[in-house]
């Protein structure tokens, strides 16, 4: 593996953009505030496993792809957006979910924060981006290890850090709801609070430039 040298300012730069604010932490606090703490952190997993597949994706090289081929970044990227705005809408237009004491319907819920996460973050051509471009840079090419195996490492302890910024986040947003109080009123209100975030960010994500 890369020498001390190297993988301090590994650690250092992905925890500044872990904990940097942008789209991925509004999406958590918004799942957070619309389906409760375990869909946050559901929806975490999701972004998680997503990872891992970006960092499998740039060990092996196809995430090259997206800076040669622009017509798959711009699908990828408007693909991604839709379903932003999709999942935005259609929580200004459920209603509130106070009542959620059936085991199945939890589960259900549960388990559609874990899968829309994982598209979300999927389809989202800037983090394959950030993976392929990051990892490289902390590299060692006179390692014993391979170059595949060094990026796979040093992505999995990043997708790790990610994971813990999205924790801490989902538990300050859970506290703030809890003061907040528990009445169907204010729970429909988060609900469209949070449709609104991710609208948002499907928007911005569907306006930004290409890089």
């Amino acid at each position: 593996m890369p020498p001390a040298e190297i993988l301090i300012p590994f650690f250092l730069a992905t925890a500044a953009f872990a904990f940097m604010p942008g789209p991925g932490m509004l999406y958590a606090v918004a799942q957070t505030v619309a389906l409760g703490r375990r869909a946050g952190w559901w929806s975490a997993i999701g972004f998680h496993l997503a990872g891992c597949c970006h960092i499998a994706a740039a060990a092996l090289g196809v995430s090259i792809l997206l800076t040669i081929l622009p017509a798959l970044f711009m699908t990828m990227k408007l693909a991604g957006a839709a379903y932003l705005i999709w999942m935005g809408v259609k929580y200004l237009r459920s209603p509130a979910t106070c009542g959620l004491d059936d085991a199945s319907l939890k589960h259900r819920t549960h388990g559609r924060a874990l899968f829309d996460s994982f598209i979300v973050e999927a389809l989202n051509p800037k983090s394959a981006l950030f993976f392929f471009l990051f990892l490289p840079q902390f590299t060692d090419p006179t390692a014993a290890f391979p170059l595949w195996l060094q990026i796979a490492a040093l992505g999995l302890a990043a997708n790790m850090i990610f994971t813990v910024s999205d924790g801490i986040l989902i538990e300050t947003s859970q506290r703030i709801v809890r003061r907040l109080g528990a009445s169907a009123r204010v729970i429909s209100c988060l609900q469209k609070i949070g449709g609104c975030l991710l609208i948002g960010l499907g928007l911005q994500l569907a306006l930004s430039r290409q890089p």
